[in-house]
């Protein structure tokens, strides 16, 4: 049994372990009721105030698990809309965001008073006090105050949401608006209650796998930085075969064919004085999309690596089924996206594939086999790895680098390169994006810490003897598959 972190993590891997294991052994309907009470036996509850609060939340876990959406979510899903509240999960959290704490010395000169505009800070007893009814959480007080004794108490899922998508509603339940949501995870990431879930597509991935179609895995570049340094991708490609895959697939190769694609995309814009943004995250493309419209014309017109990986395994066969297995929510939304639909079927994230693997009692053993993506395909997992790989390319066709690449790890590093894009003040000609600090390594569907997945990555970029990839995708026959996310 895989320890995690946190205890979170754990349940949330705990759920995805036994509902692979029932519809592995096609015991899904009469074991679906079991889990609750399997997960939270008789006894003292775990974590929360009684075991039946948390039966109640493994339910809703459940229903997320088997491709469910969770009670109280009324109509159907919208908007390739992925993350939801787990309304009984969720705590309310019913605290006022700032407050006065100790340190408060009860000086002279009241600068916190002075700086309210609402007059909501009082002084009594020597001490200032602030009236949350009139509050309004501008947070000028905290920063008038010399002493930093106003704690700015923001709700964690509402301060890591990027694009302040979170609300509260009169209950102070946590509300994900659909219309700014960019899916990246980030409040699942941060939710210390577990309120935030994804939805799962790991009951028809295993549907599929007993099937009789043939059915690909294809894994993101950043996996084989989760399952220790030793594992190399002829190991995880065994170990998807023995889960029942017909064939296992190197997204990093789809990287490359993506950065020789984007490469000549960046050069056409850079001479005609135009800005281009990357379109390998999809939380990224969704963050413009959404919340930049104005840049909507500069985003890439290449497709993800998962879609590149997809259509050149459909080009082959076209009736397969393509599973992508990485460590992005967000990938859940692009591939229902018109121009992923008809290639990817379904994704799963490495938690997920993990429980699989559990389930099934599938083991990583040594295997023979060559690689099939590049170092800098290979690079794609970190932040950086996309401008690297641009700027490669236009070194083997020899052409001048003109590229001024701005690497944003990171939502919060993303929104300031677009704000300051849309101003049209940017400096730099290319802007990679990134929606996860140090890039897909630092993904929230991951089951390693990000220090640990870059060692162990690191070390597979320096063993990686393909450093052409201009002829790397020539050997693969990637050059005649169409890349476009708008077809001509």
């Amino acid at each position: 049994m895989v320890e995690f972190a946190t205890s979170v993590q754990q349940i949330r891997y705990e759920v995805l372990r036994e509902i692979s294991y029932l519809a592995f052994n096609d015991e899904l309907d009469e074991g679906l009721d079991e889990v609750p009470y399997k997960i939270i036996p008789k006894g003292k509850a775990r974590f929360r105030c009684c075991i039946y609060k948390e039966r109640e939340i493994v339910r809703e876990r459940v229903r997320l698990a088997c491709g469910l959406l969770p009670h109280g979510v009324n109509g159907e899903r919208k908007n390739g809309q992925v993350i939801y509240v787990i309304e009984e999960a969720c705590e309310g959290c019913p605290i006022a965001r700032f407050q006065v704490t100790e340190n408060c010395q009860g000086c002279m000169t009241k600068r916190c008073r002075e700086a309210c505009p609402f007059g909501a800070i009082t002084i009594a007893g020597k001490r200032a006090h602030i009236d949350q009814d009139k509050c309004r959480e501008c947070g000028r007080c905290r920063d008038a105050c010399p002493y930093n004794a106003i704690a700015d108490l923001m709700r964690p899922c509402k301060r890591s949401c990027p694009v302040n998508a979170i609300s509260m509603d009169e209950d102070k339940k946590a509300v994900i608006d659909e219309e700014k949501c960019i899916n990246c995870g980030a409040c699942i990431h941060e939710c210390p209650f577990g309120a935030m879930a994804d939805i799962s597509y790991i009951v028809d991935v295993i549907e599929a796998l007993k099937g009789n179609g043939n059915v690909y895995a294809i894994f993101a570049p950043s996996i084989e930085g989760q399952f220790g340094e030793e594992v190399n991708s002829s190991m995880i490609k065994g170990a998807f075969l023995k889960l029942g895959f017909d064939r296992a697939f190197e997204v990093a190769l789809g990287a490359d064919a993506v950065a020789l694609h984007e490469a000549e995309e960046v050069m056409e814009a850079i001479e005609e004085g135009r800005l281009t943004t990357t379109s390998c995250c999809p939380a990224f493309v969704s963050m413009v999309n959404k919340h930049f419209p104005k840049l909507i014309p500069n985003i890439s017109n290449t497709v993800s690596p998962m879609v590149a990986m997809a259509r050149y395994i459909k080009d082959e066969d076209p009736k397969g089924k393509v599973v992508f297995i990485g460590p992005c929510m967000a990938k859940k939304g692009e591939m229902l996206s018109d121009w992923a639909r008809d290639y990817v079927d379904y994704v799963l994230t490495f938690e997920e594939i993990f429980a699989m693997f559990d389930a099934k009692g599938v083991k990583f053993d040594a295997q023979e086999g060559e690689r099939e993506g590049s170092a800098y395909g290979l690079g794609f997992a970190q932040s950086g790895g996309v401008a690297k790989a641009v700027i490669q390319i236009i070194n083997e066709k020899k052409i001048e680098n003109k590229v001024i690449p701005r690497s944003c790890s990171g939502a919060t590093e993303c929104k300031k390169a677009l704000t300051i894009a849309n101003a049209g003040k940017l400096m730099e000609n290319l802007i990679e994006g990134m929606a996860c600090e140090g890039g897909c390594i630092g993904g929230p569907g991951s089951i390693t810490q990000t220090k640990i997945a870059r060692k162990n990555i690191n070390k597979k970029v320096s063993s990686n003897f393909i450093d052409r990839i201009t002829e790397n995708v020539e050997r693969f026959g990637f050059d005649k598959i169409d890349l476009d996310r708008k077809k001509k």
